[in-house]
């Protein structure tokens, strides 16, 4: 189940599902989709007549992973977790999805589950498919927040904070090209709030 969110719901454009739509549009099956904000109305309303939608609570799954007991991010270094995380999320065949919709689910893991996340993301993907991540942009933000992603339409989505949680690193455009380095290209939306919009294709 969705975690509640705690504080208002804030709408924005977004450039990059703008895109990440369009590319689903231009598939001449019918696409898969897999949505890691986990199953929300609104999403659901809106992919599942756009292609095959799959739903995981990534940040649940994180949440009991990792945080059942002793330090949240202290456990993401530890293999016996991470094994258990990967079995309760992202335990898919290789090359499932056409589009994945990572949203802000990369922010807030240590750099030993980070890289077996994306390479569990560059398995599931097939050739070609498109990622959307988001970033926060605040280099100096001490905490930020675990967010909530509603669709409305293709341009625009609701955003809530969940809860915030300090951050495991600051993701400069440089790092995020890092952390997609085996993907085929990683592009970046500008954006005039504290999120950056990340296109990255399989």
């Amino acid at each position: 189940m969705a975690a509640p969110t705690q504080g208002p719901l804030e709408p924005r454009t977004s450039n990059g599902l703008d895109q990440f739509v369009a590319a689903l549009r231009e598939n001449l099956g019918t696409p898969d989709i897999l949505d890691l904000s986990g199953a929300n109305q609104w999403n659901l309303d809106f992919l599942s007549s756009r292609g095959r939608l799959t739903s995981d609570e990534f940040t649940y799954a994180a949440t009991t992973a990792f945080g059942s007991s002793g330090d949240f991010f202290a456990n993401q270094a530890d293999s016996r977790h991470i094994e258990a995380f990967c079995k309760l999320s992202l335990d898919y065949v290789p090359n499932s999805f056409d589009g994945i919709l990572v949203w802000d689910c990369l922010e807030y893991l240590a750099p030993e589950l980070l890289d077996e996340v994306v390479s569990h993301l560059f398995d599931i993907a097939r050739p070609g498919a498109l990622l959307l991540c988001y970033f926060h942009a605040d280099q100096n933000a001490v905490k930020v927040p675990v967010t909530q992603f509603r669709i409305i339409d293709s341009k625009t989505i609701q955003t809530a904070t969940r809860q915030m949680t300090r951050p495991t690193q600051f993701y400069s455009n440089r790092a995020v090209e890092r952390i997609f380095q085996n993907f085929q290209s990683v592009k970046f939306f500008l954006t005039r709030d504290y999120l950056r919009e990340v296109i990255v294709r399989r």
